[in-house]
C-alpha cells in the first residue's frame, strides 16, 4: 500500500512493501477494463489477455475472503497481516472509498457491491449535519501507525472528517447501481451552496459556499466547518458526478450517450450542448430528457430531430455529433421497462 494509494495519508499502511490496499485492487480492475480495449485496437490482444486474466483472478480475491468482510469491503492490510476497515476494528472501521469503487470496478458480486453502499449510507452519511465522512471511527489511540492521517485530529481532514473528493465517488456508485434518489440526495449533501441555506448554516460552515472545499469537520464543536477552499480536486469531480452520474451526459469520441440516474419527483430537465467543430462552426444539441413514469433510470425513447437514430452493432444508445452548424433537438424519454436494476 505504502505511498500508492489515493490516500496518501496512510503511508505507513504497507510502508516494508508487504501491506496491500482493496481499493488499490479496485482501482487497478477499472485501469484494466478502460486500457484492455486500447491494446486490443493496436493489435496487442495477447497483452489485453494477460490483463484480463489478471482482473479475473484479482476480482476473485476482492470479493472473497481477502477483501470482503461480510458487510463492507475491507480497506487494506498493515505489512504483518493485520486487517484495515473490518467490523471488528476500533478505529477505521468502514472506509468509504473500498465500498465505493467495488461498484465502479464492476465487482462481480453485486450483492455484496449493493450491501457496501447500504453500509456507507448506515455509518457514514450523517444525515442531520449533511456531510458525507471518509472513514469512521478516526484514528485516535491505535496501536497501529497508518502514517500521517493520525497526526490529524479525529473528524478532521482525511481523519474522519467528509474528504469531498473521496465522498464525490459515491454519488457515482449510487447511479450505477439505479440508486437515483440516493445519488441526488448525497449531490445534494456535496454541493456547497446548499450550506448556505440559513444564517445558522452560514455560521457553521464558515467558508464560501460557491466553491467546493476540501474538507468538512465531523468533530465537535466544529461539526459542518469547511476547510481547503480553492484548493481542491473535488470541484471537478462534483461537476462530473451532477453532468455524468445523475444526468448521465457521456462523450465518447464523436457520440453523445444519455443514460441518467435521476431522482424519481423529477419530471423532466434540459441540457444544452454547443460543440465546436474543427472550421470554426458552433453545433448546438438541446436535449430533453423526459420522465413520464417516475423512474430513476432507464433509456424507453431516444430520438434525433424527430426521428430515431440508427445504431452500430455492440453500440450503446447514442447519437452521432456531426459539425454542420446547426441546431438539432435530442429528445429522450425514460421508462420501467428499461430501467435499470435497483
Amino acid at each position: 500500500m505504502g505511498t500508492g494509494d489515493w490516500n496518501d495519508g496512510m503511508n505507513n499502511v504497507g510502508a516494508q512493501g508487504k501491506g496491500e490496499s482493496v481499493w488499490m485492487g479496485w482501482f487497478l480492475l477499472s485501469t484494466i477494463e478502460a486500457f484492455a480495449p486500447f491494446a486490443e485496437t493496436r493489435g496487442d490482444g495477447d497483452r489485453a489477455q494477460r490483463w484480463r486474466q489478471h482482473a479475473d483472478d484479482l476480482r476473485a480475491a476482492l470479493d472473497g475472503e481477502a477483501g470482503w468482510d461480510g458487510e463492507w469491503y475491507r480497506r487494506g492490510y498493515y505489512d504483518d497481516g493485520t486487517p484495515l476497515g473490518t467490523r471488528t476494528s476500533e478505529e477505521c472501521r468502514i472506509d468509504v472509498i473500498a465500498q465505493s469503487w467495488s461498484v465502479l470496478a464492476n465487482a462481480s458480486n453485486r450483492q455484496h457491491a449493493a450491501a457496501a453502499m447500504d453500509a456507507v449510507e448506515k455509518y457514514l452519511v450523517m444525515h442531520d449535519k449533511g456531510i458525507a465522512l471518509l472513514l469512521t471511527p478516526p484514528f485516535d489511540r491505535t496501536p497501529k501507525d497508518p502514517g500521517y492521517i493520525k497526526g490529524y485530529p479525529p473528524g478532521i481532514r482525511e481523519n474522519g472528517g467528509q474528504y469531498t473528493h473521496g465522498a464525490t465517488w459515491s454519488v457515482f456508485a449510487l447511479a450505477q447501481l439505479g440508486q437515483g434518489n440516493r445519488a441526488g440526495q448525497l449531490f445534494d449533501r456535496l454541493n456547497p451552496i446548499n450550506h448556505s441555506r440559513s444564517a445558522a448554516a452560514i455560521e457553521r460552515y464558515r467558508v464560501e459556499p460557491y466553491v467546493a472545499c476540501a474538507d468538512v469537520y465531523s468533530v465537535k464543536p466544529y461539526v459542518g466547518c469547511g476547510g481547503w477552499t480553492w484548493y481542491t480536486g473535488s470541484a471537478a469531480w462534483i461537476y462530473r458526478a451532477g453532468l455524468e452520474a445523475i444526468l448521465g451526459f457521456h462523450l465518447q469520441g464523436d457520440r453523445l450517450l444519455i443514460n441518467p440516474c435521476i431522482p424519481r419527483d423529477w419530471s423532466h430537465y434540459e441540457i444544452t450542448y454547443c460543440r465546436h467543430g474543427d472550421k470554426d462552426t458552433l453545433t448546438r444539441y438541446e436535449i430533453t430528457v423526459e420522465n413520464p413514469d417516475h423512474v430513476c433510470s432507464g433509456v424507453a425513447k431516444l430520438e434525433l430531430d424527430g426521428a430515431v437514430p440508427s445504431q452500430g452493432a455492440g453500440e450503446s444508445p447514442g447519437i452521432a455529433l456531426v459539425d454542420d452548424g446547426k441546431t438539432h433537438q435530442v429528445r429522450i424519454v425514460l421508462g420501467n421497462a428499461h430501467r435499470r436494476p435497483e
